[in-house]
């Protein structure tokens, strides 16, 4: 065999890497059963049926039970077959997502944990990148004292980015596989900000938006399209330019830069840590 031939299948075995945490069907129904509810605590809003003008208070009731699902998906997980060594990769990955959370904080969209969102859950799979998503977001959240009811949302939607990424298509490798990622990357910060502007617009009163005439509030009784007109207007003025590209940049980089060092290294975990599914 000559060496571009070794070169090629070398490219071919980790492009066809299967995924270190498999998912079995008893843990998909609770992936997509967890998913169902957060989007039902984000959207619930734009489908009330309620009278023209009345306050519409936010769904305290989905804040607390939305991280109960999140429990049980965790513990579903850990019963499919998540063994000690899927944990700990689990666990520093978390802690590093807390860490460089905290020294980003946001500013002007720059975020460093999507990164490693994306690419955990490409080499271990959807099941742990939505676990990634879920323990990254919290841990950061009691590092940087920033719990509230934001948190329930957060958690979600950057389990979300993490699942996603898990569910891309396996057969993709090398400068292939990266720009693949990049665009998913980019795809999923954008949606991340919008969902994320949708967990607490319908909430907000008197939204006037400098060069936008009239208000962009929420209105209980409108119908959908009307209500879903303004969010989105909302979205494309208030984030969209501003927040949300500077965490596609962010994490866009991030992949180019730093994607193919660490797809490495965690593929190189995920060899050792065959998990078969419950």
């Amino acid at each position: 065999m000559s060496i571009q031939e070794r070169v090629l299948e070398r490219t071919r075995t980790r492009a066809e890497l299967p995924v270190a945490l498999p998912i079995g069907p008893r843990t998909a129904a609770v992936l997509v059963l967890a998913s169902i509810a957060g989007l039902m605590m984000l959207c619930w809003p734009l489908l009330l049926a309620a009278r023209p003008g009345e306050r519409v208070e936010p769904p305290f009731l989905f804040l607390a039970l939305l991280p109960l699902v999140m429990v049980v998906v965790l513990a579903e997980m850990g019963e499919g077959g998540m063994d000690s060594r899927v944990l700990a990769v689990l666990g520093v990955l978390s802690a590093i997502n807390a860490v460089m959370r905290g020294l980003g904080a946001g500013t002007a969209g720059i975020e460093m944990v999507f990164f490693l969102l994306v690419l955990g859950g490409r080499v271990f799979g959807a099941g742990f990148g939505f676990a990634l998503g879920c323990t990254s977001l919290f841990a950061s959240a009691l590092l940087t004292a920033g719990v509230g009811p934001w948190l329930p949302f957060q958690m979600i939607c950057a389990a979300w980015v993490g699942m996603g990424a898990g569910l891309l298509p396996r057969r993709v490798g090398g400068r292939a596989e990266i720009t693949m990622l990049v665009v998913y990357a980019v795809v999923a910060s954008y949606l991340y900000g919008l969902l994320m502007n949708l967990s607490f617009w319908p909430f907000a009163l008197g939204i006037a938006v400098p060069g936008h005439e009239g208000s962009l509030a929420y209105v209980a009784g409108a119908p959908v399209l009307e209500n879903a007109h303004r969010f989105l207007i909302y979205t494309l003025l208030t984030s969209t330019g501003g927040w949300d590209t500077g965490r596609a940049i962010t994490t866009g980089i991030a992949i180019v830069v730093l994607g193919p060092a660490i797809l490495t290294t965690l593929r190189r975990a995920a060899r050792r840590a065959v998990v078969r599914p419950g």
